[in-house]
């Protein structure tokens, strides 16, 4: 069986694929849980990588869990209650901590149907774009479930909460159009223009200061959970370690010598 999530690097940017293009891209298998928290840490080993892009194979993102297997009761939605909780905790919901525990920005280029889990792991990345051909869907509902994944934390937090509520309670799909509107993604291209736009987008951010764009994402993250107060504090010492980086000297330097600046040392 091929590999389950494809791991691949041009320059500073690892590309991360889905890569179970035939069953959508099903997030219920150990195998694809295991894959995504294995990239997550590699990532996070490899000073190289400044940036990630997320996307799917075929022509889906990912569908969520897998319906044979919850019609079925096997897998990870087998057994009894309390197998089944387990199952979760050392599963699926291992991917929300991976992903935000990240260093480098991710960026979802939803390039089709992100449904269940797909829509909450599209929304647990940093910035999300998407082709014409995608949409999004909190389905749980529609199945019987809730989300179980972390979707009721991340979803408010990207569109609002009344927009996450009906999008929850409805399980309605809402198409690129409309995720644009509420916010839930940045920016919709064309099918065939998805990958180079995300590239694009990467490219821009890894020509900055890498450590900094580290500590910059570590502070959105952290501003999502703490009062002002909070958050100021822990800015303060972050800026202070920023200045003395040789990546502001050689930011302020190129600036104030009017060149481009140079972080390839960084």
């Amino acid at each position: 069986m091929s590999d389950p999530l494809l791991y691949e690097q041009q320059g500073h940017v690892v590309t991360l694929t889905f890569n179970r293009p035939k069953e959508r891209n099903p997030m219920s298998g150990d195998d694809m849980i295991d894959a995504v928290v294995n990239a997550t840490d590699r990532i996070n080993r490899d000073p190289s990588v400044r940036a990630v892009i997320l996307t799917g194979a075929g022509s889906a993102f990912c569908a969520g869990g897998n319906i044979k297997d919850m019609k079925e009761k096997q897998g990870v939605f087998g057994g009894s209650p309390a197998d089944i909780r387990e199952g979760y905790r050392r599963g699926i919901q291992r991917i929300p901590l991976a992903i935000d525990n990240l260093d480098v920005p991710i960026i979802a280029a939803v390039n089709g149907p992100a449904v269940g889990a797909g829509c909450d792991i599209a929304t647990m990345c940093d910035i999300r774009i998407a082709s014409e051909n995608a949409f999004f869907a909190e389905s749980f509902v529609k199945v019987g479930l809730i989300p179980g994944d972390g979707g009721a934390w991340f979803l408010p937090r990207v569109v609002g909460m009344s927009r996450a509520a009906e999008m929850a309670f409805t399980g309605d799909r809402v198409d690129a159009q409309t995720a644009l509107q509420w916010g839930l993604v940045s920016r919709v291209v064309p099918g065939d223009q998805l990958m180079e736009a995300a590239n694009e987008l990467a490219a821009r951010i890894t020509v900055n200061p890498p450590n900094v764009v580290r500590m910059t994402k570590r502070l959105l993250r952290e501003g999502q959970r703490m009062d002002l107060r909070s958050l100021l504090e822990l800015s303060a010492p972050m800026q202070a370690a920023a200045h003395y980086t040789d990546e502001h000297h050689e930011a302020v330097t190129a600036m104030v010598e009017k060149r481009a600046p140079d972080f390839t040392k960084s």
